[in-house]
């Protein structure tokens, strides 16, 4: 089996930067939510999911972003998305997150350097 996903790390200040590249579904989402809970697991808190690279994203994606954020909050973190809003491969997932209503419960960027500068969110989060 071929996992279409690949997730690298880096760190920007106190922002620990997990670029997500391929497919975000039901096969593949597990690999994110591992990662994610390796993060907070080592002490990181103040998390950004760079999905920029992201090309398709279904429902257990989507799952597992609300429940990264869930986790976050819960030790007092924070999660914000790379999400660039133009119409290249990315369209998929804003479009998926304006079906399914869950854009609002996410501080979105349009890019990674105003995801790891701006000290207040973009949106306010649910």
């Amino acid at each position: 089996m071929v996992v279409a996903i690949k997730v690298s790390g880096e760190e920007r200040g106190r922002w620990a930067v997990l670029h997500v590249a391929g497919e975000l579904d039901l096969v593949t989402s597990t690999t994110l939510r591992r990662r994610v809970h390796d993060e907070v697991a080592e002490g990181r808190h103040h998390l950004v999911l760079d999905l920029s690279g992201v090309r398709f994203c279904d429902s257990s994606g989507v799952g597992v972003l609300i429940a990264a954020r869930r986790l976050l909050r819960s030790c007092g973190g924070r999660l914000r998305l790379v999400l660039p809003a133009g119409g290249g491969q990315d369209a998929h997932v804003n479009k998926v997150f304006g079906a399914l209503g869950v854009r609002r419960l996410f501080d979105v960027y349009g890019t990674l350097d105003e995801a790891t500068t701006e000290e207040e969110p973009s949106q306010v989060s649910a």
